[in-house]
């Protein structure tokens, strides 16, 4: 479904138009940047991080090149509908996947056979297994991955004082508990410096606005979450998907990553059959910063030779 109105961003110097498709009985908002070589990227930003501030960079460049492209909210999230809001559930977002994924192949321009996924952060993670779920995806791309929530819970204590984590925790239970009984999540800041209840408190995690929301360039993204939120995904390990991906996979990691740990990311990129992967110097966000170009031809050359190049005529007939 389709909005009345498009837009001509400020920020985006693209054509593209809102568009909304359904998932778990919830509208979920996206952008369409409707392209000219058949192919189509699905894009979804990190943990609580809606379409625009995670991947308007990208998805220009992306667009630039010749590709449609459709970056959605979760639902729960930023413009899509659904409650309760702020929440993240893995298994909710992994059903919005299928839904996007569906959605996309009925966009006029697009052929059903020339799809890839493409996540930052928790959603890179995602990308693991939304393409062992989806043979029929032409390519995939996990940029920053959380691939090893367990490595990652492990990783972030060391950068969290132990009063501040008993109180995220307690939060965490008691949000999870009053959620059973229909309350209003308890919301706790996405960010925030070692000792204070936020759920991030690692160095590179506090250029979060700086990178994503320069000069509060995106005012309606609400960077907080429920508490609950982190519970799951401390256990949530799609690394583990990775032998099962039969598409091309790209992944890119950052050594200094101190958000979403590099070396799970090489072990799984290791054990998918068909991946690539691309190491640079920096931390979580270095992508978006100095090694925007660098990945964005990565990523441009791997979508071409994947998507434009491939015959995707087996993919069809599947």
């Amino acid at each position: 479904m389709k909005s009345v109105h498009s837009e001509v961003g400020m920020q985006v110097s693209v054509q593209r138009e809102k568009v909304r498709f359904i998932s778990g009985g919830a509208d979920c908002a996206a952008w369409h940047y409707p392209g000219t070589n058949g192919a189509c990227v699905i894009m979804a930003g990190g943990f609580a991080v809606t379409k625009e501030p995670g991947t308007d960079p990208f998805a220009k460049r992306f667009h630039q090149a010749g590709f449609s492209v459709l970056a959605f909210d979760y639902r729960g999230l930023g413009e899509s509908g659904g409650q309760p809001r702020q929440v993240v559930r893995v298994s909710d977002q992994l059903a919005d996947w299928q839904a996007a994924i569906g959605f996309a192949a009925t966009l006029p321009e697009v052929d059903p056979a020339r799809i890839a996924a493409w996540g930052f952060s928790v959603s890179g993670g995602y990308v693991f297994q939304v393409a062992a779920r989806n043979p029929q995806l032409a390519a995939a791309i996990a940029q920053t991955p959380n691939a090893d929530g367990v490595a990652g819970a492990r990783n972030l204590m060391h950068h969290q004082k132990p009063l501040a984590m008993l109180r995220v925790t307690a939060l965490g239970i008691l949000d999870a508990l009053g959620g059973l009984v229909g309350r209003p999540p308890l919301l706790v800041p996405l960010v925030g410096p070692p000792g204070t209840v936020a759920m991030l408190t690692t160095p590179d995690a506090l250029d979060s606005d700086r990178v994503l929301n320069p000069g509060n360039r995106y005012p309606d993204w609400q960077q907080a979450v429920a508490a609950r939120s982190a519970l799951r995904l401390g256990f949530y390990r799609p690394g583990r998907d990775a032998p099962k991906v039969r598409c091309p996979l790209l992944v890119v990691v950052c050594e200094q990553d101190q958000s979403a740990l590099c070396e799970p990311s090489v072990a799984a990129a290791k054990r998918a059959p068909r991946a690539e992967l691309v190491r640079i110097p920096g931390g979580h966000y270095e992508p978006f910063l100095g090694g925007h170009e660098q990945i964005v031809d990565a990523e441009l050359s791997f979508l071409q030779r994947n998507l434009l190049d491939a015959d995707p005529s087996p993919r069809r007939r599947s």
